[in-house]
């Protein structure tokens, strides 16, 4: 094979199909994980100067199969697993020959794994992080970065997260029935986690990490081919691209913020806006509609429109009473809160969002006081819009918001004394 692709993205597109073909066949999720990630390192190490092999797979999981071999052979007291191990191992691996290439056994795992990473005994940040190592082949200190906390810590988060699915005792299997569709609303929701930190990061100095939204996007279009006939995978496929097509339009080159109504859409992604409206254009009619889909419908909306003042508002409010409905939660509200702002005033959208005063999930978020403050804005009340701007400001854990909304609180504060003089 020619080094005509990036050994990277080779690496992380085969990440999970090692690992899932040493978990099937010898079990410890966490031994073969650490044994993959020993494989993925010395073939970044080897492949650049090497070449890559003809079978780049087999050469993967034969690596990781004789480092979890040599693992077993330094714990004494893992004697009897040991001959287990020996017993079940092909005689072409323990002879060194590329693996996995005997006719019938070439099984791609991956799905499998996805949906043991998002296992409900996983607290969401467990499942996130143990999905885009394993899965997505990122190593702990990538994944660290991406979420600006200490690599030890986030080894530690891996640590316990492999050590959850162990105590768990799971089988190394596709979930079936209403278990298996419960398990992948658990993975549309990492995914979905992923990107949407990747898109604005909660915390830190920059507004947004690309590599976690790039990520969630190649892991999601990879669930669709293996899943191409789930509605609420395209749906979710399609949001992201309708969403991450803006990116390039949401901050000026000093990183700061650009609101949505001031964003160059010249400077938007067309091909992504392109593929995601044709993407949910194509979900819809088939049914049944789910939340993603929803979203998706409302993303494009606002992508097709050629300039704010061209967005179909009551058409995204009409969709956003649909999604309430479907899938209640307090961001769906504040949203949609936004909306009724604009089909039928500002006043109407802040009784919505007084609805939303006592509910202790958002009551102190940053997003409740920052959404009040611009609707404070469009009704006239510059004083108070400033106040809450302010409070905003002081909550938010991301720089570029702070920024942002403090500069929103000067210029109410500027306009109020406009409106006084």
């Amino acid at each position: 094979m020619s080094l005509d692709r990036s050994v990277e993205d080779l690496l992380r597109e085969l990440a999970p199909q090692v690992l899932g073909a040493v978990v099937r066949r010898y079990g410890q999720f966490d031994a073969s994980e650490d044994a993959t990630q020993e494989a993925l390192v010395r073939a970044a190490t080897r492949w650049p100067t090497d070449g890559i092999p003809d079978n780049p797979r087999g050469w993967l999981v034969t690596v990781a199969v004789h480092r979890l071999l040599d693992e077993f052979r330094s714990d004494t007291s893992r004697r009897r697993r040991e001959d287990a191990v020996f017993a079940a191992t092909p005689q072409s691996e323990l002879l060194g020959r590329p693996a996995d290439v005997e006719p019938g056994t070439d099984r791609d795992d991956s799905l499998a794994l996805l949906f043991m990473c998002c296992h409900p005994a996983l607290s969401p940040p467990s499942q996130i992080a143990l999905t885009l190592r394993a899965v997505g082949g990122l190593t702990t200190a990538q994944i660290a970065a991406a979420f600006l906390v200490p690599e030890a810590t986030m080894a530690q988060r891996i640590s316990r997260a492999k050590q959850g699915i162990r105590d768990s005792g799971a089988p190394f299997a596709m979930p079936a029935g209403p278990d298996r569709a419960e398990r992948l609303r658990a993975v549309l929701h990492v995914l979905y986690l992923v990107f949407n930190e990747g898109y604005t990061t909660s915390a830190g100095p920059d507004l947004t990490a690309p590599q976690l939204s790039d990520e969630a996007i190649r892991l999601t279009r990879w669930l669709r081919r293996l899943l191409p006939s789930d509605a609420e995978v395209a749906g979710l496929l399609a949001l992201m691209l309708l969403t991450d097509a803006r990116r390039p339009a949401r901050t000026r080159p000093d990183g700061a913020l650009v609101p949505l109504a001031e964003q160059d859409r010249g400077r938007w992604d067309r091909g992504r806006i392109a593929e995601g409206v044709a993407l949910i254009t194509e979900t819809l009619p088939r049914g049944p509609v789910g939340p993603y889909q929803v979203q998706a419908a409302i993303a494009a909306v606002h992508d097709e429109a050629e300039r704010m003042e061209a967005t179909d508002w009551p058409q995204i409010l009409g969709l956003y009473d649909l999604l309430e409905k479907m899938a209640p939660n307090p961001m769906v509200t504040l949203n949609r809160a936004v909306a009724v702002a604009m089909v039928s005033g500002p006043t109407a959208g802040l009784e919505l969002l007084g609805t939303l005063e006592s509910d202790k999930r958002l009551a102190k978020h940053h997003r409740l006081l920052a959404t009040r403050a611009h609707l404070l804005e469009l009704a006239g009340r510059s004083g108070a819009a400033a106040d809450s701007y302010r409070e905003a400001a002081r909550r938010t854990s991301s720089l570029p918001e702070r920024r942002h909304l403090a500069e929103r609180a000067a210029r109410a504060a500027r306009a109020q004394v406009d409106e006084a003089d």
